[in-house]
């Protein structure tokens, strides 16, 4: 009876080993929401579908950016952004910024261009920003505007990086934007042909000891089931973390 108990024992204590140790090799992601709507479930299947990841989501409540006040923020791999908040704090700027100093890879996907019109840091880090006017959100002007469910052709311009590896032009039915600012010192990944979006579509820039990707696509259920885009959400993810992509 004492070996029999001492077998399952073992095999436990190996099984939950092996388990850590998976886990341990996996990307750790902190997937930030808040201050716009969005599918929560269509968009969190993108990272339940990855398997080299394990993700934490967050989100942050409706005054400010208070996501970055987490305990364990400094913890993760990876931070993605999918949030849209219109105010910050000063400590919690500070909390941003720290990640850069760790080496923390960070993702930014579709409206995070709008977060912060306040604070001109923000643009210049992840590379870029939707402008937009106090107390007129989501106006649409010839100048600077939206428009839901349009057929985008995505341009592959970065053909070697290994954020677009293995992916060829393509269609996604999305969300155009127009007139926002893209700073100098990106390199781009995806644009497009449509005469009315902005562009590019896709970035990258360093940011002290972390590289950063934007990703404009990414509004809805169709554009998060589109296998191009969680590819390519998926290899913005590895390469941040500086994991190199699978062939």
């Amino acid at each position: 009876m004492k070996l029999r108990f001492f077998s399952v024992l073992m095999a436990a204590l190996v099984s939950t080993a092996q388990a850590t140790s998976a886990d341990d090799s996996k990307i750790r992601v902190l997937i930030m929401t808040g201050g716009h709507g969005f599918d929560k479930e269509a968009f969190l299947n993108v990272f339940k579908s990855n398997a080299e990841i394990a993700f934490t989501h967050a989100a942050h409540g409706k005054t400010n950016a208070d996501g970055y006040e987490r305990e364990d923020l400094l913890s993760y791999d990876v931070v993605v952004l999918y949030d849209m908040p219109k105010n910050i704090t000063d400590p919690q700027k500070a909390k941003f910024v720290s990640l850069f100093d760790r080496g923390l890879g960070l993702v930014v996907l579709h409206h995070a261009l709008v977060s912060y019109q306040h604070w001109p840091e923000y643009e210049r880090i992840i590379g870029g920003r939707y402008p937009e006017e106090d107390g007129k959100s989501g106006v649409v002007t010839k100048e600077v505007g939206y428009q839901h469910g349009v057929d985008v052709p995505v341009v592959i311009v970065a053909k070697d990086h290994p954020i677009t590896a293995g992916i060829s032009d393509f269609t996604i039915r999305d969300e155009i934007y127009w007139g926002f600012r893209v700073r100098p010192d990106v390199t781009p990944l995806i644009t497009t042909t449509h005469p009315r979006s902005g562009k590019p579509l896709g970035w990258t820039r360093d940011e002290r000891k972390s590289r950063i990707v934007y990703l404009q696509l990414g509004h809805g259920p169709e554009a998060f089931a589109n296998p191009n885009y969680r590819t390519l959400v998926a290899q913005s993810i590895n390469w941040v973390a500086r994991k190199r992509t699978p062939k």
